[in-house]
């Protein structure tokens, strides 16, 4: 992650307090942009670049939205959720990413992501859905399944050209770097990441469009009971999009009001993105009280001694 220029709004600060005590401070960088890619809001620097991680699967899985590929091997809206998935691995999920490469007719042994600690099965791993999607692409065109993760091959070319004709920008121009799971990620300033999700949460793409609703109307494919992104969707009952990437990235998109945000933890933390998106979500009035409330109980209150609080406010620009 690096900056660009220094930025006039402060970011947010998210305080771990024991007992009412300060003791952790993380600060937050938040932009709020429309479909258009105009910046609406700010906390800190909405030029900040961070990679994308998991927060492009829905993007990624333009890949297979766009191209026939779900047509092809009849695949339903509960197979395109697990593609944009972070999932825990059950049995559930597992059966999902599994019914994605049986209609395929692939081996589940072509997943190359890793198999997880203490698991037993590639299937299970978070990013399983994704390969599974990608997989199934290269099988309708007749392309390797060997190296599918690979920069060289068609799969992730058709992938880099879906998201730069989203952003209008060449695709030469988007830094790419190797993600956990193998496959390429993308790092993008914030103000690009926050219009990618107004994108999606606008509805004016039809490829998009399905990939907005497959993930929306099946929450608990997406992460899983108790998992952030699946208890906010199911809360807000399908008004937002939200989907998590690693290192402290949340991003979540408003599809009444075609907005996106995107939130970048500068440490990398993975509860302080969480409070923050409650606290940016509350004050844009995206979420109701009691919805924050709720989501507050899950993710603020750390235990009984221990809470998160978050300073400051996103800026209208």
């Amino acid at each position: 992650m690096s900056r660009l220029k220094r930025s006039p709004f402060p970011p947010l600060e998210v305080h771990l307090l024991r007992e009412g005590i300060v003791e952790s401070v993380h600060q937050v960088e938040v932009t709020v942009a429309d479909d258009k890619g105009r910046t609406l809001c700010a906390a800190g620097d909405p030029e900040t670049v961070a990679f994308t991680r998991s927060a492009l699967k829905p993007f990624q899985a333009l890949a297979v939205s766009s191209t026939g590929v779900l047509e092809r091997f009849d695949l339903n809206d509960q197979d395109l959720a697990i593609m944009c998935a972070s999932h825990k691995g059950t049995i559930e999920q597992a059966r999902q990413v599994f019914n994605i490469l049986w209609k395929a007719d692939i081996d589940p042994n072509a997943l190359k992501c890793p198999i997880p600690e203490g698991k037993d099965s590639p299937l299970q791993h978070n990013c399983s859905g994704k390969h599974a999607g990608m997989l199934a692409a290269c099988q309708q065109r007749n392309w390797s399944l060997e190296n599918y993760f690979h920069r060289s091959n068609p799969i992730q070319g058709l992938v880099l050209k879906k998201i730069s004709e989203l952003l209008s920008m060449p695709p030469d121009e988007l830094m790419a770097a190797r993600d956990d799971c193998g496959v390429p990620t993308y790092a993008l300033p914030l103000s690009q990441i926050a219009t990618l999700y107004a994108k999606l949460a606008c509805g004016s793409n039809i490829d998009l469009e399905r990939i907005l609703r497959a993930m929306t109307h099946n929450p608990q494919m997406i992460a899983g009971e108790g998992a952030f992104d699946t208890e906010f969707m199911t809360l807000t009952e399908g008004a937002l999009v939200s989907k998590s990437g690693a290192e402290g990235l949340q991003c979540i998109g408003n599809i009444s009001q075609d907005m996106g945000l995107a939130i970048k933890v500068l440490d990398g933390a993975r509860r302080a993105k969480y409070a923050a998106a409650i606290h940016v979500c509350k004050q844009m009035g995206w979420i109701s009280p009691d919805v924050a409330d709720r989501l507050g109980d899950k993710f603020l209150k750390i235990d009984e001694y221990r809470r998160l609080e978050v300073a400051g406010e996103c800026t209208f620009v």
